[in-house]
């Protein structure tokens, strides 16, 4: 899937580099953020079809930096990424909003397809709020 634009959250650098170099080989667009609060500050200025975040940060930890990207946008389709993650915390992720949880190391190609899985769905929901725009012109108008 090409134009497609990913945030991905993690405070091991190496990993950033590498997955990043990963995910523009297969033609994706990566911004890269090394804390949760640097994610909130570029969810603050663009829109992401997915955000690619690690669960277990020092400081804003990933269950933290989803419930900020959320209120940032409640349409951010978030992928949580852990190498220890427990079920509570798997339950939490989802709870708050996350799309899916996969455990470091995650194979590319799954983490690929949750990516475009991401963007499909980002994709309709800003295409049925255009639809949703549109209907209330059209009915303020009479048409």
């Amino acid at each position: 899937m090409t134009d497609c634009t990913v945030l991905l959250v993690d405070d091991e650098v190496e990993f950033v580099e590498a997955l990043a170099d990963r995910l523009e080989a297969r033609g994706l667009h990566v911004v890269k953020a090394h804390e949760g609060k640097a994610a909130l500050d570029a969810a603050e200025g663009r829109v992401f079809d997915a955000i690619v975040l690690d669960m277990a940060m020092p400081g804003m930890d990933g269950l933290e930096t989803l419930e900020g990207l959320l209120k940032i946008n409640p349409d951010l389709q978030v992928i949580l990424l852990t190498g220890r993650a427990t079920l509570e915390q798997a339950a939490a992720a989802i709870r708050i909003g996350a799309l899916d949880l996969l455990e470091k190391p995650a194979e590319i190609e799954t983490l690929v397809a949750k990516i475009e899985l991401a963007a499909t769905r980002r994709w309709a929901m800003e295409e049925k709020r255009i639809e949703e725009k549109v209907a209330d012109i059209m009915r303020k108008k009479g048409w």
